[in-house]
């Protein structure tokens, strides 16, 4: 079969632009996290989280360090990482096993993967909350070094 003139394959062109588009976000999105995890929070003594770091390794605060690429030991406002996608990911998972109106959903398709995909990510709102509030409240009862002039300003930037 002749190809017409002009003629372009367009599921090889689209499908090469998709890619550029899709590897160009991620590579925004690496850039800009890290980046991110260098700017540290206010307030933070660096060197007594330094301390901190080094003498809980082996413990979940060493883990969550490594999860979070060593952003929590910089102390950074990404420090959180992807954990809170993680655990609203499992938790919305689970639920879905125990839920019969999720294990609904989970049938009906890509329809359905889509609410559960938003669910996941409303869930992972409420998670990240929580972990910000828990560690914004938790480093200073763990070592009040750590930050010398705690106040509003530490609590509610974090």
């Amino acid at each position: 079969m002749a190809k017409q003139p002009g003629y372009q394959s367009r599921s090889t062109n689209s499908g090469t632009s998709e890619l550029r588009n899709r590897l160009l976000f991620v590579l925004g999105a690496l850039i800009v996290y890290r980046i991110g995890s260098f700017i540290p929070l206010p307030g933070i003594d660096a060197a007594v989280l330094a301390q901190l770091v080094e003498q809980q390794k082996g413990t979940i605060i060493d883990m969550l360090n490594m999860f979070s690429g060593g952003a929590l030991s910089r102390a950074s406002i990404l420090a959180l990482g992807i954990m809170p996608y993680i655990s609203a990911s499992i938790v919305i998972q689970l639920l879905a096993t125990v839920s019969p109106a999720l294990a609904e959903l989970k049938k009906e398709g890509a329809a359905g993967q889509r609410k559960i995909t938003k669910y996941t990510r409303y869930a992972t709102v409420v998670f990240a909350t929580i972990q910000a509030i828990a560690i914004s409240t938790g480093l200073p009862n763990m070592l009040p070094q750590l930050v010398p002039n705690i106040g509003f300003t530490f609590t509610s930037l974090q």
